[in-house]
């Protein structure tokens, strides 16, 4: 592996860890001795990495530094074309397949001509379906809801077809072939419940902000489900 090649990956190793990781935790990941991951540190840093930490106590990337997009690996533009294009075509949310489309375009655009042309000759095909229905507007309002962690009134029939109204703080949507659902804190069970999309008959979004932050509830729900952090 090349020197900035390497860099590249410590930078992206940093950039998955929200907290300070251990020297010798890096040094171990990417097979390298502790001098040598102490010295690409401080080539990183050297080069305007906001890399903050010191030896014996870890290290961590501040939020913001921005890695230049000509580093992509032809593996992960492939992720992204193959993630853009399934979002652009199977999920029934008009904004969110617009910025999928528009996203992979600005990409395309600051690409140097060789990677350029490996994103815009990629094969890999997302195989024809239909998204499950249900308003757009709705699964707008939701995800705006979920990134303020607004709290949201719902009328809900279930599959059942019993009819309830649940004030709940929505916190994840899960994306099927066959359905949309909501993960949400519901107050009147004082559980975490899911909801499919296409069984909400209204939806009100309240101003009141729920109490726990949004993540803490994501941390319960896969602790419950016993899914592993990603």
């Amino acid at each position: 592996m090349s020197r900035s090649a390497r860099l590249f990956e410590l930078l992206q190793l940093l950039r998955r860890h929200r907290h300070p990781i251990q020297g010798a935790a890096l040094a171990q990941q990417m097979d390298v001795s502790l001098r040598t991951l102490y010295r690409d540190i401080a080539t990183l840093q050297a080069q305007g990495a906001q890399i903050e930490g010191e030896a014996g106590v870890g290290y961590v990337l501040k939020p913001g530094f921005v890695l230049p997009p000509l580093m992509f690996s032809v593996d992960e533009l492939e992720a992204l074309v193959l993630g853009s294009r399934w979002v652009a075509g199977r999920v029934d949310d008009g904004q969110l397949a617009e910025a999928a489309r528009n996203a992979l375009a600005k990409i395309s655009a600051v690409l140097p001509a060789d990677l350029r042309h490996e994103l815009e000759s990629s094969t890999l095909l997302v195989g024809p379906g239909e998204a499950p229905s249900g308003p757009e507007q709705l699964m707008a309002r939701l995800r705006s809801a979920m990134r303020n962690e607004l709290t949201v009134k719902l009328q809900y029939r279930d599959l059942k077809e019993r009819a309830s109204e649940r004030t709940v703080w929505p916190f994840a949507l899960g994306f099927f072939d066959s359905a949309r659902v909501l993960v949400a804190w519901c107050e009147l069970r004082q559980s975490i419940r899911n909801f499919r999309v296409d069984r909400i008959e209204a939806m009100a979004v309240l101003e009141t902000r729920y109490p726990r932050p949004r993540q803490a509830l994501l941390a319960e729900w896969r602790a419950l489900e016993g899914i592993a952090p990603q």
